[in-house]
């Protein structure tokens, strides 16, 4: 009997989830899911990113991840001018915004801690709990909430991984905000992987980290983003109901340090 839900996500993160120095450019911690509909994901997502890849590189073996784009790395120094990348980036936004995907994600202000919070918190497992006790909620609106989804990681480390997946399991057991057993699986990647769902995963990290950094800033792609959040009332209210709901922040403003 098939027991698996019909959805699958894939998560990623941006900025450094330690404590021991901050970088002043970018103190935060973002955890990013993006939840997909299996038979969309499979037929629709997959199909249009490897077509985007065969038109710019001439093969589909290409790993599209935000830094090397932005710094101009590894495969991506082939942009002639300022104008060609931005047509290369304008192309990849628009099939992010017509893409289907719900998206949560938590953001760890790392400045704003206190000094108890930095002392005994992990940015990424605090960052952990919250998106997927979001991702519960939606999956109980969806009736799937008893069937098994599989929650995809990148790897980044032996240690790292076994510490992740420690407190995965362990807030699927019902310690937890929602006092509920979750009936997720993760599934570890290699970096590697040319997995579609990982790298729009990568692509949304940032611009979250940036509109919570500088939200009067001219961010166009956390403006797509604002309609794929997760949002309290259903999605006739995408754009509007996601703050604290399908983007969480930690600490909320009502949290200020001491």
């Amino acid at each position: 009997m098939d027991n698996f839900s019909d959805y699958i996500v894939y998560v990623d993160e941006s900025g450094d989830h330690g404590l021991q120095s901050l970088d002043p450019h970018y103190p935060v911690f973002v955890l990013a899911f993006c939840i997909f509909h299996k038979c969309y994901y499979s037929e629709t997502v997959v199909s249009e990113l490897q077509k985007f890849k065969f038109r710019h590189f001439g093969h589909d073996l290409v790993i599209l991840h935000e830094h090397e784009i932005r710094k101009e790395n590894g495969d991506f120094t082939f942009f002639r001018n300022r104008e060609h990348k931005q047509a290369f980036l304008d192309e990849l936004t628009g099939i992010i915004n017509t893409s289907q995907f719900i998206l949560v994600s938590c953001v760890i202000e790392k400045a704003r801690l206190t000094p108890q919070q930095a002392e005994s918190e992990n940015p990424y497992h605090l960052a952990l709990g919250f998106c997927l006790e979001s991702l519960y909620e939606f999956l109980a609106e969806e009736r799937q909430e008893d069937r098994v989804t599989h929650v995809v990681v990148e790897r980044r480390g032996r240690r790292e991984d076994d510490e992740l997946e420690l407190e995965f399991r362990r807030l699927c057991d019902g310690h937890n905000r929602l006092n509920k057993a979750f009936n997720f699986d993760i599934r570890f990647a290699d970096k590697k992987a040319n997995s579609a769902g990982l790298q729009l995963a990568d692509l949304v990290a940032r611009p979250i980290g940036l509109h919570i950094l500088r939200p009067e800033q001219n961010n166009r792609a956390f403006e797509t983003l604002k309609q794929k959040f997760y949002c309290q009332g259903g999605r006739q209210n995408a754009g509007v109901g996601y703050e604290q709901w399908g983007l969480k922040r930690f600490p909320q403003k009502s949290e200020e340090p001491r």
